[in-house]
């Protein structure tokens, strides 16, 4: 079984500069035209509304929280215990046709 994470030592990697952005992420960002300030501030006052614990190389998460201006941000951290490093996977604006209330995926 995989390490439940915490969004509390998520936010404290953000404020101590402990974090890696895939390239991946990097592109999503720049389509869905979110600055990494807006997605750090929706971390910061998120939630963790799916856990992905078995994920290599380390355990996940998938967050909710929103911009400066209230709009919708869904980002995807792996955490990495042992050096206290996180590392945004993905970032994306949630299609309101596939959640509910930002935090359940809808059944299609």
């Amino acid at each position: 079984m995989g390490i439940a994470l915490k969004i509390e030592d998520i936010i404290d990697a953000i404020r101590n500069n402990r974090i890696r952005i895939t390239e991946h992420a990097d592109d999503e960002s720049q389509a869905d035209n979110l600055s990494f300030d807006e997605i750090f501030f929706s971390v910061l006052c998120g939630e963790i509304i799916e856990e992905y614990p078995k994920d290599k190389p380390c355990p996940s998460c998938l967050i909710f929280g929103n911009t400066f201006i209230g709009s919708p941000v869904h980002s995807v951290w792996g955490y990495n215990n042992e050096n206290q490093w996180a590392v945004l996977i993905t970032v994306y604006r949630p299609d309101p046709k596939r959640w509910i209330n930002w935090r359940q995926r809808r059944k299609i």
